[in-house]
């Protein structure tokens, strides 16, 4: 069931992809989301050397023997990385799916895509990026609306009505997200016209997810209204979890405070720090709105097979409304 143009594209079992996570998609959480089905994707940006990439892409496949990418980050970053020197690794070490996400198209890298023979997916949010990457020979294009945790870009469109929009506008197939973190979403974006939901704050609540128990704990105590945006005066628009740190940095913004006021509260340094002590106020975890959706922790197959069955229920019921109609 919900066998799509993407999970044949992309030879995984359920039309789910798993939301490339800075400092978390590492081989096991990645191998993990793989293993129950859907799409791991490992960040490269997590790593300044490539051979550091390499090794993480080899502990990946030895956990793990279903088809997994690698995500190319095209964000602005203090010291970025060669993406072409990641793509020669990535090619090497024989992963054939690879996703970029960012402010722009990688049009420079798209010949090394096609000389590489990699399914490339380019994850964005607008119907402009969209049809340019479609024209630029992307065999896949995601697309996450407002609700969406981490970089949620200027335009504020919402899933509801961006997944539609970009489906009515390019051919290749849409994978649609933002806000998605159960079976009731991953079918209301599969009703929408999308072959496939990207996944990311639902599984932040996974067993294998690496982050301390005690941010898990208090993210499952979260609602609707524990998000907000930040970075947005910068120019680097971000949904965050409102603890002390990201409520700081609207201060900061309100005030027309720069960058540098606002980096010791962003910085990854102070994510990983939060990420691995559990102290709650060292920094900021990017999730979506629909963290407020999940309550219970779970390995990442039983989260997988639970939306699976919930998306299922739902569709049995809506033929049982169609027939009695």
């Amino acid at each position: 069931m919900f066998k799509t143009r993407i999970t044949e594209l992309l030879g995984i079992k359920y039309p789910i992809i798993g939301g490339t996570m800075m400092d978390l998609s590492l081989a096991p959480f990645v191998a993990a989301i793989s293993n129950a089905g859907a799409l791991g994707i490992v960040a490269s940006a997590i790593f300044k050397d490539p051979e550091k990439l390499r090794l993480e892409i080899r502990k990946t496949r030895e956990l793990t023997d279903k088809p997994f990418a690698v995500n190319i980050n095209l964000f602005p970053q203090l010291m970025p990385p060669d993406n072409r020197v990641f793509l020669d690794v990535i090619s090497a070490e024989g992963v054939r799916i690879v996703e970029t996400s960012g402010h722009q198209a990688p049009e420079g890298l798209v010949a090394l895509f096609k000389e590489y023979g990699m399914t490339w997916i380019h994850k964005c949010v607008g119907v402009r990026y969209a049809r340019k990457v479609a024209s630029l020979g992307a065999d896949a294009v995601t697309v996450v609306g407002y609700e969406n945790g981490g970089a949620t870009g200027i335009l504020n469109i919402t899933t509801l009505v961006l997944v539609p929009s970009v489906i009515d506008a390019v051919k290749i197939p849409v994978i649609g997200g933002g806000g998605v973190a159960d079976g009731r979403g991953l079918y209301a974006v599969l009703s929408l016209g999308a072959e496939a939901a990207i996944v990311g704050s639902r599984f932040v609540l996974s067993e294998e997810c690496p982050v301390h128990r005690n941010l898990k704990n208090a993210l499952c105590d979260a609602d609707e209204l524990s998000t907000d945006l930040i970075m947005f005066t910068v120019g680097f628009t971000h949904r965050v979890w409102m603890n002390e740190p990201a409520r700081k940095t609207l201060e900061i913004e309100k005030r027309g405070g720069t960058l540098q006021e606002i980096l010791p509260y962003v910085s990854g340094e102070a994510a990983r720090k939060m990420y691995k002590t559990g102290d709650l106020n060292a920094g900021t975890i990017s999730v979506s709105q629909a963290i407020g959706i999940p309550k219970k922790i779970m390995p990442v197959k039983d989260i997988v097979e639970e939306m699976i069955e919930q998306a299922q229920a739902i569709h049995k019921r809506m033929a049982t409304i169609g027939m009695a109609g």
